[in-house]
């Protein structure tokens, strides 16, 4: 009998699981909301707000379309869908009521935002709701905060935001004086980040609300970038590292960008990790500036803009560090003082190939000839320069600036069909195209500029190749191991003092041995100047000294 029993009740518990199943349509919407469509999530979540027919689902679907409507900057709808939550007795009204605070703050309405908080007792949405409080009220007037004091005084973000606009004054009352002296010897400091390491990561996976990350196809090098930067986060929680990683699509909207750098997760970010494009990244480097928080560009060479920034770096080499490099190698080499220089169309070596002629110059070097070339002119270009068969160069070394392997190509196919010593430096790109093999050179004559190069040959590359291979069922690209190697170094730097910083660690560690690459050196500069220049001998890639 008690087997028939068991049996009938686990049949019938089967039942009521399978009849539990949210709807595919709410399941889809939520889908949507976790790619960041929210538009279309909160329009997927409106047929289930009706209680009576969907019970305590429809109390999720409330939830989850407010929190739509809140990147979506639709403050009111946000305030009416959570405050029909309020007093419901589910799992997540600490929730409802960090989201609530996070509506009002958005609708201007401070006051009721800190009484929001007020219903919270748990972690983490108690220090969430205090670091919310320090940002949405320290650009408020110190008229507002006095007033509110003896409400608010047990909420730390707002004691600090106090602290804060007391501190910006230039001439304070007798009383604001006394109430900033009470509130520095009582600790009530903008120092509210908790001790776990946030990286925003803000890419332009789309061009429009339409589309969603898992839509961009397997090859593309934003979503290769993103995948080395999730797989890392993975790894280092595995390990124990307290880290989160929230990602934001750009969709190259400057006006929505605006918006976006004032969402609760930008503004508590400890570091930020892109946009990509011009316009962007100046955006993002500014508002990095104005919060003192660490912006990193994950892939530019192109460093100027930020040359006289505190906060925003770029995790390669900026132009001034390769063309540093490239001359290091060719000095200690002694291969001769005449050079050539054939650089591509893109900016970074139209800029590049111009300042080391400058560079070289200085050095001594004879410039022979320093010209744009493309796939059709590069091998003229070269054999112009003596560089053919049964010729002796009019070069000492040529130096060739392009990621394009359209444009490598003939250069291979004419090493391969001459027999010539003439040592030729390219981007350490030309590593990776899949029509190259050195070691069928007669002569190792190839020799590669550092770019935050990957240190293929080594136990921790083997390791990440098999993780990356099982998570993704294909090896990983450049662009994955870039961003895995930039997670790693944001946590090898990681400080927390009274905030997250970088820079202490940067300046006292100098040169850094990557994990998967070369290396970096940050050392006083804002972007990796450890760019050497390798030899490949025996398959295996060797610095220059």
């Amino acid at each position: 009998m008690r087997k028939v029993l068991l049996v009938l009740s686990f049949i019938f518990s089967a039942a009521f699981a399978v009849a539990q199943q949210p709807p595919a349509a709410y399941l889809k919407a939520k889908s949507d909301l976790d790619a960041k469509e929210y538009a279309l999530a909160k329009v997927g979540f409106t047929p289930f707000l009706e209680e009576a027919t969907y019970g305590v689902l429809s109390h999720y679907a409330a939830f989850h379309s407010a929190e739509a409507a809140l990147q979506l900057l639709q403050a009111p709808q946000a305030i009416e869908l959570l405050t029909a939550l309020k007093g419901k007795a589910w799992s997540k009204s600490e929730e409802v009521n960090y989201l609530l605070a996070l509506a009002y703050f958005q609708n201007n309405q401070l006051v009721e935002g800190l009484q929001a908080l007020k219903g919270i007792t748990r972690e983490p949405f108690l220090s969430k709701g205090h670091r919310a409080s320090f940002e949405y009220l320290k650009t408020n007037s110190s008229n507002f905060l006095v007033t509110h004091l003896g409400e608010f005084k047990e909420n730390p973000g707002f004691t600090a935001a106090l602290a804060y606009v007391l501190q910006q004054k230039s001439i304070m009352s007798a009383p604001e004086r006394g109430i900033l002296n009470q509130l520095i010897q009582s600790g009530a400091q903008p120092a509210l980040k908790d001790k776990v390491l946030d990286v925003v990561v803000i890419l332009p996976f789309t061009g429009n609300s339409t589309q969603a990350i898992s839509a961009l196809e397997s090859n593309n090098f934003l979503l290769e970038l993103y995948q080395g930067i999730a797989l890392e986060v993975e790894t280092l929680k595995s390990q124990g590292v307290a880290i989160q990683l929230h990602t934001f699509d750009s969709k190259r909207d400057l006006n929505y960008l605006n918006a976006l750098v004032k969402d609760p997760t930008v503004l508590a970010a400890d570091v930020i990790v892109g946009p990509i494009y011009p316009e962007e990244s100046e955006l993002i480097s500014a508002f990095a500036e104005s919060q003192k928080i660490p912006f990193v560009h994950p892939l530019s060479n192109l460093g100027d803009r930020f040359e006289e920034s505190q906060f925003s770096y770029l995790f390669r080499p900026s132009l001034n560090s390769l063309a540093n490099g490239v001359v290091e190698a060719l000095k200690s080499q002694a291969w001769g003082k005449t050079v050539a220089i054939g650089y591509s169309g893109s900016s970074r070596d139209e800029q590049l190939g111009l300042l080391l002629q400058s560079q070289l110059q200085k050095e001594g070097f004879t410039l022979a000839k320093v010209q744009k070339v493309d796939s059709k002119t590069v091998s003229t270009f070269l054999q112009g320069l003596g560089v053919r068969r049964g010729n002796r160069p009019a070069v000492d070394q040529v130096i060739l600036l392009s990621d394009d392997p359209a444009l490598a190509q003939p250069v291979f196919s004419l090493m391969e069909s001459i027999s010539t010593k003439v040592p030729l430096l390219v981007m350490d790109s030309w590593l990776g195209f899949n029509f190259s093999n050195y070691e069928m050179l007669e002569y190792a004559n190839f020799y590669f500029i550092s770019n935050n190069t990957p240190k293929y040959h080594s136990e921790e590359m083997d390791v990440f190749r098999d993780v990356f291979y099982e998570k993704h069922l294909q090896f990983p690209s450049t662009n994955s191991l870039l961003g895995a190697e930039l997670v790693h170094w944001i946590h090898a730097n990681s400080e927390f003092a009274q905030d997250f910083d970088l820079r202490p660690s940067l300046d006292r560690k100098g040169y850094q041995p990557g994990r998967l690459s070369w290396g970096f050196n940050f050392q006083k500069v804002n972007n990796n100047s450890y760019s050497p220049v390798f030899k490949l001998e025996s398959g295996e890639l060797i610095p220059l000294q």
